[in-house]
């Protein structure tokens, strides 16, 4: 049995917490069919080191940007060296960023400001957006509108919302992303998100070191782990989890630019929302 072809569209291997065993984590991810990790930046630091370890590494990409807990720092200088770092190989996209009003770790002035400044670089750089929200809805995608990300795209990454909020998302252009949330006893309206957003329009992420799917609750995530929630997805949509793998990996291909392998099977799963 062949593993399916996943891809992690949401991690952070450049944290502290990947530090000792890298190499055994990017294998394991291999093993569970995860062939391509997109790892992400929060701030100029760990920008730097998201683009570096994506030179390294051959199955990895990076994003670079400022997350809204440290939207503080988002002065002209640290903007200036994210434009810098997203012009460089294997730098596919704009973020993490967006606002989070659940710990309010920086002032909200500073964190629309920041969001506002790198929606706007997305759209310089032509590069999608990654974007936060928590217990910020309204204004995150009141501030995606003003901007109009559609040329480039984005990602909701991590979606917390209902329904609703998902057509919002859908409408303004975004991919929605599910990550280990979805596959708690208390999902919420996960399962019935997942079931809502077109296949077209759907991603995994694991989101790690953060958010274990449940079957590793209370232990360091991986990306090896997004394949629980690409089971999720497939449980909830009456699909295989090859069609899930196949599909979401597809759009997110697409939506990146990168190329399909040759013989790379196509799925259905798009077709049936």
């Amino acid at each position: 049995m062949t593993a399916p072809d996943l891809f992690d569209t949401h991690a952070h291997l450049h944290f502290p917490e990947f530090a000792g065993d890298l190499d055994a984590v990017l294998e394991r991810a291999r093993a569970a069919g995860v062939r391509r990790i997109l790892t992400i930046g929060t701030d100029v630091p760990t920008s730097r080191a998201a683009a570096a370890l994506a030179s390294r590494e051959p199955d990895v990409w990076a994003a670079v940007g400022i997350h809204p807990h440290e939207a503080a720092e988002a002065d002209d200088s640290a903007l200036a060296e994210l434009e810098r770092l997203a012009s460089t190989p294997r730098v596919v996209a704009i973020g993490e960023t967006g606002l989070d009003f659940f710990r309010n770790l920086a002032p909200r002035e500073a964190q629309e400001r920041a969001f506002r400044s790198q929606l706007a670089l997305a759209r310089r750089t032509r590069k999608p957006v990654l974007v936060h929200c928590r217990e910020a809805h309204e204004e995150t995608l009141g501030l995606i509108g003003e901007a109009d990300v559609r040329e480039a795209g984005g990602i909701m990454h991590c979606f917390s919302g209902d329904v609703a909020i998902a057509r919002r998302c859908l409408d303004l252009g975004l991919l929605v992303s599910l990550a280990g949330p979805v596959t708690y006893p208390k999902p919420g309206a996960l399962p019935d998100v997942a079931r809502f957003v077109p296949g077209d329009r759907l991603v995994v992420e694991t989101d790690c070191p953060f958010l274990p799917p449940q079957p590793y609750r209370g232990k360091r995530n991986e990306p090896a782990y997004v394949a629980e929630v690409a089971r999720t997805l497939a449980s909830v949509r009456n699909l295989s989890p090859d069609e899930v793998a196949a599909t979401t990996t597809g759009n997110f291909r697409r939506f990146f630019g990168l190329a399909q392998p040759a013989g790379h099977a196509s799925s259905s799963f798009s077709k049936r929302v």
